[in-house]
């Protein structure tokens, strides 16, 4: 099972939209560098696939890759059907693991609010990253044992 990396997304302050950068450096127990949200608990990474991103753009809402705070946008793999534990690979040799699936929106967001849904607490998922390494856009990611 393969996917790939669409969007490498940071933000300087939590609760925002993170924006593309490209390329970034994921640093150990940390997260992505220069990234709000890193070294947050067993949520060092977060990743949204496209094919959910295209569920509430069905609704009429125009939102792409970062509205969703997500880190890392994928395509190819349904993260959500991945059980806690499962590692993943980049083509960089860059390792993750999935530590949580959703996470429970306290706050109704923006995205919500428009069209009465959110995808990112339902099938948004959290990593912990196990090795440091770049990853891009265009990379590979894979699950391994």
């Amino acid at each position: 099972m393969k996917g790939r990396i669409i969007s490498v997304n940071i933000s300087e302050g939590k609760g925002e939209k993170k924006h593309n950068i490209g390329t970034c450096r994921l640093l150990k127990d940390k997260g992505l560098a220069g990234d709000a949200h890193a070294g947050f608990m067993h949520r060092q990474v977060s990743l949204l696939g496209q094919e959910s991103i295209e569920k509430i753009r069905a609704k009429g809402l125009d939102v792409t890759a970062g509205d969703f705070a997500e880190n890392l946008t994928t395509e190819g793999i349904v993260l959500y059907e991945l059980p806690v534990g499962t590692n993943l690979r980049t083509s960089r040799g860059v390792l993750l693991r999935v530590t949580q699936i959703g996470k429970e929106c306290h706050t109704r967001c923006a995205i919500f609010q428009a069209v009465g849904d959110c995808v990112m607490p339902r099938e948004g998922i959290f990593t912990e990253v196990l090795t440091d390494g770049e990853i891009s856009v265009g990379d590979e990611f894979e699950v391994v044992p």
